[in-house]
């Protein structure tokens, strides 16, 4: 699908294509997106008659501006609200979100638009992935973590009571709008969350990203427009090239993960309701690198780099008080266990990253950190 060179040029977008022929689309990542939502869909055929999943916060926020973009455009839209929060990401909320799907006469002509953070993505993308086998999804994400991770590649889920993400498919979006001017409203904690999967891109994939974040740490923290647009376009620019690589997450797709295994575990341990997403990444990231420490994957010096400038972001790098048992069993329901043998990414210094399997993780947890 291409978009109009002149609505391109007119909205002042920069654009990413992942290119997953026939399954391609772009990412889209300017000012203003959210006003000219329904002159970019059309520009893609997307269906017209559109549900919009969101949550309350979200949708009094930009949820006029975006239904008006929509009719404008000879979009229908309907809309549905979810709760706010991880806590919400489940298989109770997806059947209510089925349910009124069925009584607005959904069919396979029809489209989603997921209008919110990572909840909102992966839940409604989830929706659109499996009712009648698949619709057509659009992601508007309006948290950072969402707009440089989960809204791009195509990974949809919920959670399960024992695990986070576990009940899911690869479903791509046919357009994924990035409006840097959301996060103006965006609270600090959750901004900072979302710059955990932005550092995690340069210590997996690019050590002279990650020393750029050192230098622009102070104005991302300020969130200055024109770094943070560059923050994002180079975190969405290495996550499409490793989804155009492997899209259904068979090899190198899974170093995205790098700090999701222990991370996710943090999660579950506390009921999804202590952490927030990125924070739980931060702290699966610090346990990876001293891990990878422990393996001679890379110096303590990478380690106390990493570990500063999260801290820095005002990110946690301490595990909450748990028993490793505790920890151990939560990370063996993570996806990338095999035949009952636990694997994780471990960064090779700063820049480059490896999936590694950990034959003895109770022992080697034991070593890395002391918990009760």
């Amino acid at each position: 699908m291409s978009l109009k060179s002149g609505l391109m040029q007119n909205c002042n977008f920069k654009k990413i294509e992942v290119g997953l022929a026939p399954d391609s689309y772009p990412i889209l990542i300017g000012q203003g997106g959210i006003n000219n939502l329904g002159l970019l869909l059309q520009s893609i055929s997307f269906p017209r008659k559109i549900s919009i999943i969101s949550n309350e916060r979200v949708f009094t926020l930009y949820g006029e501006t975006v239904v008006h973009s929509l009719e404008s455009s000879g979009f229908t839209p309907t809309v549905m609200l979810i709760g706010d929060g991880e806590e919400y990401k489940t298989l109770t909320t997806l059947i209510s979100v089925y349910d009124r799907f069925v009584a607005d006469g959904m069919d396979r002509s029809c489209g989603v638009v997921a209008l919110g953070g990572g909840v909102v993505g992966d839940l409604a993308g989830y929706a659109a992935a499996s009712y009648m086998r698949g619709i057509a999804v659009a992601q508007v994400p309006t948290t950072l973590l969402a707009q440089v991770d989960s809204s791009v590649g195509g990974k949809t889920a919920v959670n399960h009571p024992q695990g986070k993400n576990i009940i899911g498919a690869f479903h791509q979006p046919k357009l994924v709008c990035i409006d840097v001017d959301l996060l103006k409203t965006l609270a600090d904690r959750e901004y900072f969350s979302g710059l955990a999967e932005v550092v995690k891109y340069g210590v997996i994939r690019d050590s002279d990203f990650f020393e750029w974040l050192i230098a622009h740490c102070d104005a991302l923290k300020n969130r200055d427009p024109e770094p943070l647009e560059y923050a994002i376009m180079t975190s969405c620019q290495i996550k499409a090239d490793i989804v155009e690589i492997d899209e259904k997450e068979t090899g190198l797709r899974a170093i995205l993960n790098f700090g999701h295994t222990f991370g996710h575990a943090v999660e579950t341990l506390t009921g999804y309701n202590r952490y927030l997403h990125g924070e739980a990444v931060a702290i699966g990231m610090a346990v990876a690198s001293k891990i990878s420490a422990r393996q001679g994957l890379c110096s303590e010096q990478d380690v106390a780099a990493l570990l500063s400038l999260l801290q820095r972001f005002n990110l946690p790098v301490v595990p909450p008080d748990l028993t490793t048992e505790a920890y151990v069993a939560a990370m063996m329901h993570d996806k990338k266990v095999k035949e009952g043998r636990l694997q994780m990414v471990l960064n090779r210094g700063i820049g480059q990253s490896e999936i590694v399997d950990i034959a003895e993780p109770l022992l080697l947890l034991k070593s890395v950190f002391q918990p009760c």
